[in-house]
């Protein structure tokens, strides 16, 4: 896939802060720039599409950039940047956190909240542009994990810090590679946002924040099996149907729903991915046996039929598949 890059090497001294303030609203999305010396400033980055996420690295002088609430009153999309610092430490601040992310972690910003972000020494950063509704597919409530710094020295987090870095130079031959790679990384985090910061907030316990998560995996892991209903679940979590209940009306679905959306979500993907597939065997696979039902459940969820869904997919690929 292309790699759309920028820089302000061949850029006039006197445009190079407006220059700049372009080109971070074209990689991400406007923000304000605070330039120590706008005239000697040295920057680039590169940025590479995988499906709905938008990998970049980022290379600048000291820089601050402040996410105001004149930018995000005419957002189209709510989205989050993860970032990596690799030279030198950020600061961020955003809903009433200040915290000091160094190289080794990584934080999560969200793009519909004010916030300020900065480095005093040049940096190099990896960041991450992901849609919420993509990472809140995969993880209950990610709007938790805002403004915390989660460390990358070991386990899930490490493997997210490493696959960011190769991705960054891993040449890809299709659009189809792309969006599988994407939606993979977006697992990963939030598999890595999961296991880093083992809390929840207000009144949930963190014996019933345990618990749900578990359930939650049991779901994720068992999708294709017809047998998953909730008592399969409980079981699974050694736990009660009826505290089960109890535990996700606390969120925004009944089991049976997230039971249903995550099926859904998993048959939109394998639509998308698998051309060897009927619609109708992927909807059997993840337990629609009624293929109308499954169509109108779908569009419902996500604003298209399974079939036209394909169809994008197949057109994205054929105009994309050059490289």
């Amino acid at each position: 896939m292309d790699v759309v890059s920028h820089s302000t090497a061949q850029i006039q001294p006197a445009w190079r802060a407006a220059h700049w303030n372009r080109v971070i609203a074209e990689t991400y999305f406007p923000l304000q720039l605070t330039f120590r010396e706008p005239a000697v400033f040295v920057g680039q980055v590169s940025r590479r599409q995988l499906g709905q996420v938008s990998l970049s690295r980022l290379a600048t002088e000291p820089l601050q950039y402040e996410r105001r609430p004149n930018h995000i009153c005419g957002a189209q999309e709510e989205e989050y940047l993860i970032t990596i610092p690799r030279r030198s430490a950020v600061q961020f601040y955003q809903i009433g956190r200040d915290v000091r992310c160094n190289p080794g972690g990584f934080i999560l910003e969200r793009g519909d909240e004010p916030y300020r972000f900065s480095y005093s020494a040049a940096n190099e950063l990896d960041v991450l542009k992901v849609p919420k509704r993509a990472l809140a597919e995969k993880i209950r409530d990610p709007d938790r994990f805002c403004a915390q710094v989660v460390e990358t020295g070991e386990g899930v987090a490490a493997l997210f810090a490493g696959l960011m870095a190769q991705l960054q130079d891993l040449r890809l031959a299709d659009a189809q590679a792309a969006t599988v790679l994407g939606r993979q990384v977006v697992e990963i985090l939030a598999l890595a946002l999961d296991s880093g910061l083992d809390q929840d907030e207000g009144s949930r316990s963190a014996v019933r924040a345990a618990h749900l998560r578990r359930a939650e995996h049991v779901v994720r892991r068992n999708l294709s099996n017809p047998a998953l209903d909730p008592q399969m679940v409980a079981d699974a979590c050694n736990i009660s149907k009826r505290y089960l209940h109890e535990l996700f009306a606390r969120t925004d679905r009944t089991v049976s729903q997230f039971i249903r959306d995550e099926r859904l979500v998993a048959a939109r993907d394998a639509i998308a991915s698998s051309r060897a597939l009927t619609i109708a065997e992927i909807a059997y696979e993840y337990g629609f046996s009624d293929q109308a039902h499954f169509s109108r459940l779908f569009k419902a969820a996500f604003g298209t039929t399974p079939t036209d869904w394909r169809r994008q997919c197949l057109r994205g690929a054929s105009r994309d598949g050059g490289g």
